[in-house]
């Protein structure tokens, strides 16, 4: 692969601030603190504009010039699923103004996490790496094995032993090995770190985690870019790891100092369930430190009770005047199961905790007049299936096959349905 995406792209120490030329490294050796891709301006401005993205690539790598990486061979071309108005889930939820969905169930693999893995893979072949692995809820086990299958890699996924069975099947069908420990994901995230010294593998968010963060980017350029050329006045962001919600701001900002958008107010919000909220609860509590939590409950692909950027998900969520908030499982399936039957967008349970979070701002005031609402659904919902069993849906009849049944049947039920025309 070309590698002069790194021409003009060093690894910045987020605590130290040290400099670093682009390698396999993820930990500042000088103060242990994470590394962040770091682009330069001048470089950036000489490639970017309104006209270069619109006639770009029908995928992430439309927005080349702002991401460490080129597409490589199989590349499966994640990115610009669609911005959906969503006028009858708003009108539900009490939302005054316009209400639109950044719906990436429509990447290859059903979820956001086909960003991050293009990126990380792309420059996991520029470094000469033949296995790839991650460490998962769920999502990135599946974007991680069918990016790996697409290209001819070797693929490891580790993940909790009590994940959600599609997740692990779909990860499994696409040839990867699953190791599931018995622990929580944090303990899993352990062991992986633990590999990629011992083996020398590619984990698409341990060792290649700065690559790999800056697709998570591409979603708040997309939103952009869609809003014909400006920011929304809020974004609603689910936080597992807390990486998503720093790079969404960051694609905004990104956009704004290069003049590709005006700079008004975009405020953050954060969405995560009670079972697993140690950045909602740093939020409530004014503290600027978050506190690890051992988690819990049905919405396992935000289960990350340690999360890496949690702190910086804080910060961004307070800089911009937003709020986090941490809803309970009964709110995940009812605001799921609202999301599916006014808009015709199924999500999974971190889309629930997205959709509650919105009820639980509008209720608040958060949203006035006229302001437009983005709120992100990640993954699909026949990802999380189980959690619905018996709790929602459209009433299921068994009749015979003949128009009486039928109507004996619907009667008591939907009598709207059989009422003469």
């Amino acid at each position: 692969m070309n590698d002069q995406t790194l021409d003009h792209v060093v690894l910045r120490c987020r605590g130290c601030q040290a400099a670093y030329p682009p390698a396999l490294e993820h930990v500042c050796p000088n103060c242990l603190g994470p590394l962040d891709v770091e682009h330069d301006h001048a470089a950036v401005a000489a490639r970017l504009s309104r006209d270069a993205v619109e006639a770009g690539p029908r995928s992430i790598w439309r927005y080349q010039a702002l991401l460490p990486a080129a597409p490589a061979s199989g590349d499966l071309a994640p990115g610009l699923t669609p911005l959906v108005p969503a006028p009858r889930l708003a009108e539900a939820l009490g939302v005054p103004g316009p209400l639109l969905l950044k719906d990436d169930t429509r990447n290859p693999t059903n979820s956001f996490k086909d960003r991050v893995v293009a990126v990380a893979l792309a420059r996991a072949r520029a470094f000469g790496l033949t296995t790839v692995a991650c460490a998962s809820t769920g999502n990135l086990a599946g974007a991680t094995a069918a990016a790996a299958a697409s290209q001819g890699l070797e693929c490891v996924v580790v993940i909790p032993a009590d994940l959600e069975a599609g997740k692990v099947a779909s990860a499994a069908a696409f040839g990867a090995t699953v190791v599931a420990v018995q622990g929580s994901y944090d303990q899993a995230n352990r062991l992986s770190s633990q590999a990629a010294e011992a083996f020398g593998w590619g984990f698409v968010n341990v060792n290649l985690r700065p690559w790999y963060a800056e697709g998570s980017k591409t979603v708040g350029l997309e939103v952009a870019e869609q809003l014909g050329w400006s920011l929304p006045d809020h974004v609603v962001v689910p936080i597992a790891s807390g990486a998503l919600l720093t790079k969404v701001h960051q694609g905004f900002q990104v956009l704004a100092g290069h003049g590709l958008v005006e700079r008004t107010p975009a405020r953050v919000h954060g969405a995560q369930s009670t079972g697993c909220a140690p950045v909602a609860s740093a939020f409530a509590e004014g503290r600027d430190e978050v506190t690890p939590v051992r988690p819990s409950g049905i919405v396992k692909s935000l289960a990350i009770g340690d999360p890496a950027d949690g702190v910086e998900a804080l910060q961004t969520v307070r800089g911009t005047g937003g709020r986090v908030e941490a809803v309970d499982d009964d709110e995940v399936v009812e605001a799921m199961a609202l999301l599916a039957r006014t808009t015709g967008v199924f999500g999974e349970t971190a889309a629930g905790v997205t959709v509650a979070t919105v009820a639980r701002l509008a209720a608040a005031g958060a949203f006035r007049p006229g302001e437009r609402v983005v709120a992100l659904v990640t993954g699909h919902g026949l990802k999380t299936i189980d959690v619905l069993d018996g709790r929602v849906g459209g009433r299921t009849v068994t009749v015979r096959p003949n128009i009486d049944a039928l109507e004996e049947a619907l009667a008591p039920l939907r009598p709207d349905l059989t009422a003469t025309a």
